[in-house]
């Protein structure tokens, strides 16, 4: 059974412009938010929600809320940080759903991206030379989609850590070109399990809540000159304030034997970590990837900035916009520069 986010509460009034999504996916990085009456407000409702009685109503709620915002602003009482912790909130959240049996939970985001359009155009040597027809050419345009579920292992282990497996999928798909029956270019398979730790550590004003050591295999499901495969040890360190969130996970590669290894060189274009930044403006979710950039002297790096945002006042999927520039965006191009953009809708995010 698949889990959502948490109901949010519907307002009235213009969406923000889309200009303020960049604005703030470039800010996140260096911003610590701050608390307004609306913040507040938008905080405690959020709150008292997840703890009301079904017969208490929303006016109740508001009313209680008032109060008690005014009160703190106006004694200076609240915690200079007091907006909701998105981190916190989706452990929590997973905390709630392991308990209940048979229950399948997001990990990655879950996308579907409607168009994709990629100006630096796609590689289709390989391909010709793994089916021996140079006539086959891939289109710019095509549509992408990610799956990720994730199950609970074991839960509260010794009293310290708890074990999950995932299965992430993610499709590349010619569908706007009949000319080649409108095949899928490219899906990538990432299983993975690790353990996890909530430590709750204090550093620089950001909580550590989630630390976890794990292994991942990932690879395509092809043969020939378009096989590609990889596996690797990683740790992941989520820390959050408020409604920033920031992750690093660094990686080792286990290495293959030179004759069996597709791709000897996959760590000079992917390198060895990965950092990820999220941020969370009532129901729009910003965030910001970057991985090998500094590795690589940001010759071979890759950048992904992405914007979740509600659509209209429906609770169950949001619109998306995805951009990724540089390498590594599937195996099958890890070594090809890619420029798109791809615009779709989202069923879950990272917050």
């Amino acid at each position: 059974m698949m889990k959502h986010s948490p109901m949010h509460i519907r307002r009235s009034g213009r969406q923000p412009p889309v200009y303020l999504g960049l604005v703030l996916v470039l800010l996140m990085v260096l911003l610590a938010p701050g608390i307004s009456m609306a913040d507040g407000l938008a905080a405690c409702l959020t709150q008292m929600m997840e703890q009301a009685s079904d017969s208490t109503t929303l006016g109740e709620l508001r009313a209680q809320c008032g109060k008690k915002v005014a009160e703190e602003i106006s004694t200076g009482s609240k915690d200079p940080d007091p907006l909701p912790a998105v981190v916190d909130a989706r452990l929590k959240k997973d905390k709630r759903n392991v308990l209940q049996p048979f229950s399948l939970m997001a990990h990655k985001p879950n996308y579907f991206l409607f168009g994709v359009y990629n100006k630096d155009k796609y590689n289709s040597a390989l391909f010709q030379q793994q089916f021996a027809d140079s006539s086959l050419q891939f289109d710019d345009n095509e549509a992408q989609f990610q799956i990720s579920l994730k199950v609970p292992l074991g839960i509260d282990l010794f009293n310290t850590f708890d074990v999950y497996a995932a299965y992430t999928n993610r499709s590349f798909w010619q569908v706007y070109n009949p000319e080649i029956s409108s095949p899928f270019r490219e899906t990538n398979h990432e299983p993975e399990a690790w353990i996890q730790f909530t430590p709750g550590w204090q550093i620089f004003g950001f909580r550590n809540l989630a630390n976890s050591l794990g292994v991942v295999h990932q690879s395509n499901g092809q043969g020939g000159v378009l096989s590609r495969s990889w596996n690797r040890v990683y740790a992941n360190f989520v820390f959050e304030r408020g409604r920033f969130a920031l992750g690093f996970k660094p990686w080792i590669r286990i290495s293959e034997d030179i004759e069996n290894d597709d791709n000897p060189e996959i760590t000079d274009y992917l390198g060895h970590y990965e950092l990820r930044a999220g941020y969370k403006w009532k129901n729009h979710v910003f965030s910001l990837m970057s991985r090998n950039n500094l590795e690589s002297g940001f010759d071979r790096g890759a950048l992904e900035l992405a914007w979740s945002f509600p659509v209209w006042h429906y609770r169950y999927l949001k619109g998306y916009i995805q951009y990724f520039r540089g390498y590594g965006e599937s195996l099958i191009d890890y070594n090809q520069r890619v420029n798109r953009i791809g615009v779709g809708i989202s069923l879950t995010d990272w917050l």
